[in-house]
């Protein structure tokens, strides 16, 4: 028979207690890490909420492009996320469109949309097509700049100008054109029309 030796034994056992350690640690971080993922998402789904409600409050109102109109844009904020609709022709039959949805936008985004320093905005929202993005500026900023007569900018369809927040109503929008006068209208073709 074999002698055991007792170096051999130890070494044995310090192995497989080290290999049992770390086995166990490994099992500990992975429930730790879902622990912390789980936490994680909790906690952005109740950030997210609060930021929308932060964004809300920032944002929600009706908007127009001249002082001398009345709203055409409305933000506002239904079933916990932000919305944006705009204002229909009388013909329509009702006051707003459909919602689109509008998102929060990073800062570090804002040279996408307008030629301003991202340091002088307090937040930037805007529709996930960004056919739509509106920013607010810091009041200290808006105040010392002569360009600026308003603390909201807004990127319509790929320009940027003030845009200014007015009191909302609820009044049907005029048509641009009266239906029954349309008699100094002329369609005069372009280049070659066949006729068939």
């Amino acid at each position: 028979m074999k002698q055991l030796s007792i170096s051999k034994i130890g070494s044995s056992l310090v192995l497989s207690s080290a290999a049992l350690l770390l086995t166990a640690c490994n099992n500990n971080q992975d429930n730790s890490e879902a622990t912390t993922q789980t936490a994680k998402t909790a906690a952005e789904s109740s950030s997210s909420t609060v930021d929308i409600g932060q964004y809300a409050k920032q944002f929600s109102g009706c908007y127009t492009v001249s002082h001398d109109e009345p709203a055409q844009i409305k933000v506002s904020q239904q079933n916990d996320r932000l919305v944006m609709q705009m204002k229909e022709p009388k013909s329509a039959g009702r006051v707003w469109d459909d919602p689109e949805p509008l998102e929060p936008i990073d800062l570090s985004q804002t040279k996408n949309y307008f030629s301003i320093n991202k340091n002088n905005l307090t937040a930037i929202i805007g529709r996930p097509d960004r056919v739509f993005v509106l920013a607010n500026i810091k009041p200290a900023y808006a105040n010392i700049n002569p360009m600026l007569d308003s603390e909201y900018l807004g990127f319509i369809l790929q320009g940027a100008n003030t845009i200014y927040k007015v009191s909302c109503d609820d009044a049907v929008n005029m048509d641009l054109i009266d239906s029954e006068d349309m008699s100094n209208i002329t369609v005069k073709p372009i280049g070659k029309v066949e006729v068939q």
